[in-house]
């Protein structure tokens, strides 16, 4: 059962980066159809984090794999639509939840382990902080989102290969190598439109 689980996030998940790292390469009507396929896929991607996470008390990373479902169907939503949400109670509900789920998974992992005692804590904070953050500035359309997203992939790599799941370690670095493409052509693309090309 591990090892399904751990193939069936890791495939969904490397293929949400790839999915949006060729997007940024593409023509607008290209662009809009493979972001919607990611973030389906990135959405379809979290029940096995959730479950691989919890079984090893990742209660940090449980909860904002968990918290983040929202932000990624906003994500999902404005790409569909073709503009962010204008809506703030909508945006503002998100982030409540996202944050609700935030701290309760920081509470419990906390009280779990009577403080921050364990390495692996450490590197759930650099997972919580770059997923919640990317996942935000992605669903805003946002370049800097894939910089959040690298220091999600590298925490959580660095998690997992701690904790002998290895294929998703792998999955990890090679999200790391898209996501670091997506920053890239996403910057050259906001150059030249600032540029006026």
């Amino acid at each position: 059962m591990d090892l399904f689980l751990q193939v069936w996030a890791a495939s969904f998940y490397l293929s949400n980066k790839v999915l949006f790292a060729i997007a940024e390469s593409r023509d607008e009507e290209w662009k809009r159809k493979l972001k919607i396929v990611g973030w389906a896929i990135y959405i379809l991607g979290v029940p096995p984090w959730v479950i691989i996470m919890v079984a090893k008390s990742n209660w940090m990373a449980a909860a904002i794999e968990a918290g983040g479902i929202p932000a990624m169907m906003l994500g999902l939503y404005n790409v569909i639509k073709g503009q962010p949400s204008t809506n703030r109670l909508l945006n503002r509900s998100i982030e409540a939840f996202t944050y609700s789920m935030l701290a309760l998974g920081i509470g419990y992992s906390l009280y779990e382990y009577g403080g921050i005692s364990a390495l692996s804590q450490v590197l759930e904070f650099g997972v919580t902080i770059g997923f919640l953050l990317g996942s935000y500035y992605m669903a805003k359309g946002s370049m800097y989102g894939w910089l959040f997203f690298a220091l999600m992939n590298i925490s959580m790599g660095s998690l997992t290969l701690l904790q002998d799941k290895y294929i998703l370690a792998i999955q990890q670095m090679m999200s790391l190598s898209f996501v670091m493409y997506g920053f890239m052509v996403a910057r050259n693309n906001a150059r030249r439109q600032a540029a006026g090309g």
